[in-house]
């Protein structure tokens, strides 16, 4: 990389650091933004800036917001009985592009993940029973990931929550639309059978 000008070696290498971007396609993105007008490149700079000044964290539901609380847990419109639990911001926003659901949000900010000593400590679930106890929830819809990670999470979750007398769900997990039983794995298999319901 000693062929490189320093400006540009420099940007190669913070370019390395975001995910999935290795060096050839870190060297491919610097070209790229240095044949771009000057224009576009301040209004992605710019952005990037804008978002870390004016993004924080809502102190009720732990997601990413430009305001504190954010938008949903501010609003008098949502179904304030109902928490569905995400395991990061991202998963949330999926949720809401759906449209369907109108209750509120708690993000996790992570899963337990013994593995990587992660435990529930290092997760926002004190806050949850917190809000759970002191608000008139009635149910808690556990949506984290159909991994190992995201069931031993909805386990858990399910033990500390139950005990406070409020329903506690998951999301249904199982065959995907479009999708052929001979190519379905048996966890999901087993949990579309655990997750059928009555034909009307």
């Amino acid at each position: 990389m000693q062929y490189y000008p320093e400006v540009l070696r420099q940007l190669i290498d913070e370019l390395k650091k975001l995910p999935g971007i290795g060096q050839k396609g870190a060297e491919r993105l610097a070209f790229f933004l240095i044949k771009r007008p000057h224009e576009n490149v301040k209004s992605l700079s710019d952005a990037i800036i804008a978002v870390k000044e004016k993004i924080k964290i809502c102190s009720s539901c732990n997601a990413l917001a430009e305001s504190d609380p954010c938008r949903i847990c501010s609003s008098s419109k949502r179904d304030a009985e109902r928490i569905c639990v995400v395991e990061e911001s991202n998963d949330m926003f999926f949720i809401e592009k759906m449209g369907e659901f109108n209750g509120m949000y708690h993000v996790l900010q992570g899963v337990i993940s013994p593995i990587n000593g992660i435990g529930p400590s290092d997760l926002k679930i004190e806050s949850l029973i917190e809000r759970v106890k002191h608000s008139p929830v009635k149910e808690v819809i556990i949506a984290t990931n159909p991994n190992m990670d995201g069931e031993t999470t909805a386990l858990y979750l399910h033990k500390v929550l139950s005990k406070d007398g409020v329903k506690v769900s998951r999301i249904a997990r199982g065959i995907p639309v479009g999708g052929e039983l001979e190519y379905v794995d048996e966890v999901t298999l087993m949990k579309a059978f655990e997750g059928r319901t009555e034909m009307k």
